[in-house]
């Protein structure tokens, strides 16, 4: 089925080096499934990086097929909507995998996995074409721990990448053989700027869902503005919590913090601009786009330790880490970056050393080889 042979191919979980790819007569057709920018996430925003750089590499050529196609306003009812969307969704890859020579399915965990992500392995797997499961999901462990149906559904893939070694241990853990290429950080567009002396001047922009546990940096920030009255919050993201949570910032008396819900790629630069440190606290997470995008804006990061995000961020060298759910070491972690003088800069400086690794340069030839060199799918690497 495929159209080459590999010169050469690094089959190791953690080998990431780029890998040289025979010149192909045509190009791979690769269908490219996931959430359009239309969800403003850090899988939509991840595929959008992709299909954007894929578009101009020659030996591939590429389709996006969205998981979420836009339907008109008046069909805003919840569950007719998510119905209409599923079908519209299953004619599409029904139209579209005939072309295809391999399907790259992004995907999350729990029941959204079995909507979209796993239609597309069972289609594929009965018409014959290899699979890419994309998998972006910080609560991994306890997906799979919980839904055991999702860990033979996995199976059916030719190969499991994840974005973070974190992921390729947690997979393990359950008999899935995982390999782990890093995000695509687009962070030539930001302008890094160092912060010498940081003001209190705050943004917090992850989701405001339980997973990420927004309520440790409004508890956190309390006491940070207990200490400096004139400290400020920016929270921009939205998400189920978001009344819960502006309760809770009127019940902690907290002043200068606004929540601004959702704000698009394009204009998240000025916001890490107007910045000067950066908070997040999760209890799960995986490889935060944010962070890299922090670390080319030279914004210094408070962050837990949660997931994978100390793969990411070397606690005391590129960023302050704390234990999950301590909001009392949050606020100490910010306070040293204003008190410590230098602390932030240093920080930061260290970590926009690490942004190489993240770009198109080194992480565009693993997907090439892995899109050239995929075996019959019958023969699952999972």
């Amino acid at each position: 089925m495929l159209k080459t042979k590999p010169t050469v191919l690094a089959n190791a979980s953690h080998d990431t080096r780029p890998v040289k790819v025979s010149p192909l007569a045509s190009p791979i057709r690769v269908l490219l499934i996931g959430p359009s920018l239309n969800i403003i996430g850090g899988q939509s925003i991840q595929a959008s990086h992709l299909l954007h750089r894929l578009a101009a590499e020659p030996s591939v050529q590429v389709q996006f097929l969205p998981v979420n196609p836009r339907l008109p306003a008046a069909l805003s009812m919840k569950y007719v909507r998510t119905l209409i969307t599923l079908v519209l969704y299953l004619a599409r890859l029904a139209a579209s995998i005939g072309r295809a020579d391999i399907l790259h399915i992004f995907t999350p965990g729990y029941f959204a996995f079995y909507l979209a992500p796993a239609s597309a392995l069972l289609l594929a797997r009965v018409l014959g074409k290899p699979t890419i499961l994309n998998y972006h999901d910080g609560r991994a462990e306890d997906h799979l721990a919980h839904w055991p149906v999702a860990r033979r559904l996995m199976r059916l893939a030719t190969i499991l990448i994840v974005p973070s070694d974190y992921l390729v241990d947690v997979f393990a853990r359950f008999g899935l053989n995982a390999t782990r290429i890093y995000n695509v950080a687009e962070t030539n567009p930001l302008r890094y700027r160092d912060r010498l002396r940081p003001r209190p001047v705050f943004l917090h922009n992850r989701g405001l869902a339980s997973e990420y546990n927004p309520a440790c940096t409004l508890r956190a920030f309390a006491i940070i503005q207990r200490r400096y009255p004139e400290a400020s919050l920016l929270i921009a993201h939205d998400g189920p919590l978001r009344p819960a949570l502006q309760s809770l910032a009127i019940s902690l008396g907290l002043r200068q913090t606004q929540f601004i819900g959702s704000v698009s790629p394009a204009s998240m630069g000025a916001l890490y601009d107007s910045a000067d440190i950066y908070l997040m606290s999760p209890d799960a997470d995986n490889m935060p786009l944010s962070l890299l995008e922090c670390f080319a804006s030279g914004l210094p990061i408070v962050s837990s330790s949660a997931g994978g995000i100390p793969n990411i961020v070397e606690d005391q060298n590129t960023g302050l880490l704390f234990m999950p759910n301590d909001h009392q070491a949050m606020a100490a972690c910010a306070l040293r970056l204003l008190e410590e003088p230098a602390l932030a800069s240093r920080l930061a400086a260290n970590a926009r050393v690490q942004c190489a690794q993240y770009s198109w340069s080194k992480i565009g030839p693993q997907w090439m080889a892995h899109y050239h060199c995929l075996p019959d799918p019958s023969s699952s690497s999972v």
